[in-house]
């Protein structure tokens, strides 16, 4: 298991929700919800700069099927504009289906109301995310997903 705090980055059309994790890759946390409208990219950035990430990891949301549609691609964009602006730190693609409604249940089960929980769905999708990207590399010896820049 490489050491090092990842960052994972879930993204929605209107809030994008990041996550890190401790510094020995065992636990993940939420970090914040960054809105997708404005310069959520100087904020991510902010948290390179704060962190010093081992990589970040975006979810790529794909079908139940295995299909990309409109969001993977709106994932596929935003990890390039990342990797474009921070082009040091290695970008990591990984299958994130069902976390949102995993992190929704979740909220749910918790007591937060609908209305509330949208400020925080995607950080905690996130979270789910880069959990089961954790566990799935303690596991196999290597990180899922496929990296797009890079030596990690």
């Amino acid at each position: 298991m490489r050491s090092g705090v990842r960052l994972a980055v879930d993204v929605g059309s209107v809030r994008i929700g990041v996550a890190r994790s401790d510094a020995s890759g065992t636990l993940a946390v939420p970090e914040v919800t960054l809105d997708a409208r404005k310069a959520w990219l100087e904020d991510l950035v902010g948290l390179v700069v704060e962190y010093e990430p081992l990589e970040i990891i975006v979810g790529l949301p794909v079908s139940l099927d295995g299909r990309e549609h409109a969001a993977a691609q709106r994932a596929r964009e935003m990890a390039a504009h990342i990797a474009a602006r921070m082009p040091g730190t290695p970008l990591r693609l990984v299958d994130e289906r069902l976390t949102t409604v995993a992190a929704t249940t979740q909220l749910r089960d918790a007591g937060v109301s609908t209305r509330k929980g949208r400020a925080v769905v995607d950080q905690a999708a996130a979270v789910i995310m880069l959990q089961e990207t954790l566990d799935t590399e303690r596991v196999a010896g290597e990180p899922p997903g496929t990296l797009l820049n890079g030596s990690s």
